[in-house]
């Protein structure tokens, strides 16, 4: 996304815990957006993503891929996933070259799950960097299961984790409850009366 004259692009970093719902969240919005006649451009992050239920414009799979990474160096998930996004980040030419063609589009991009590359690895804070220096400019959008909230410990554990990131990744930052349609099976907090009301603490806590 060369020459300063350029329009800004725009986009969402969608990150979160793994199983907290960022690829159904993609699809969803994607859908959204393109049902109010915006241009829209999935890009997955996560080359441990597989089966993408969403039309995908970039899949960093094409990169790197997970698989190949823990063989060739016998790497656990874990560690084969911090090395792709190392990876990723020392070829951001072919990052950028998938994603110039893409402009005029609003950027979905959805992140990989382990908490370590969004609280303290470098990488991926790198990447959204470099995407601001192409005037790219992004939202974070951190999702969290709702169960987290039915617990005192796990509540204030997540938003210890959410502002762990929130100052990690330097980039705007949005806290989203997902998951809330199975808050009816999440014991007294799905009974709650005063469910998405302001004055219920529990639930509000996060925005």
């Amino acid at each position: 996304m060369a020459g300063a004259a350029r329009t800004p692009a725009f986009g969402q970093a969608v990150i979160g815990p793994p199983g907290s719902g960022k690829t159904t969240y993609c699809l969803g919005m994607s859908e959204f957006l393109r049902a109010m006649g915006r241009r829209v451009a999935v890009v997955n992050l996560d080359p441990a993503n597989e089966g993408l239920p969403y039309e995908c414009a970039v899949d960093v799979s094409e990169l790197v891929g997970l698989s190949d990474v823990m063989d060739a160096l016998r790497l656990g998930p874990n560690g084969g996933l911090l090395y792709c996004m190392e990876y990723l980040e020392a070829n951001l030419d072919w990052l950028r070259a998938k994603l110039d063609p893409l402009r005029g589009h609003y950027f979905l991009f959805d992140c990989p799950g382990q908490v370590e590359l969004c609280t303290h690895h470098g990488s991926l804070r790198s990447i959204f960097s470099q995407m601001a220096q192409w005037d790219l400019r992004l939202t974070a959008v951190h999702l969290v299961d709702s169960h987290y909230c039915t617990d005192p410990a796990k509540f204030i554990s997540v938003l210890c984790t959410s502002l762990a990131t929130m100052l990690h990744v330097e980039l705007p930052h949005v806290n989203l409850l997902s998951k809330m349609d199975l808050i009816e099976h999440y014991g007294k907090l799905g009974k709650c009366s005063c469910l998405g009301q302001a004055r219920c603490r529990p639930v509000t806590g996060l925005e």
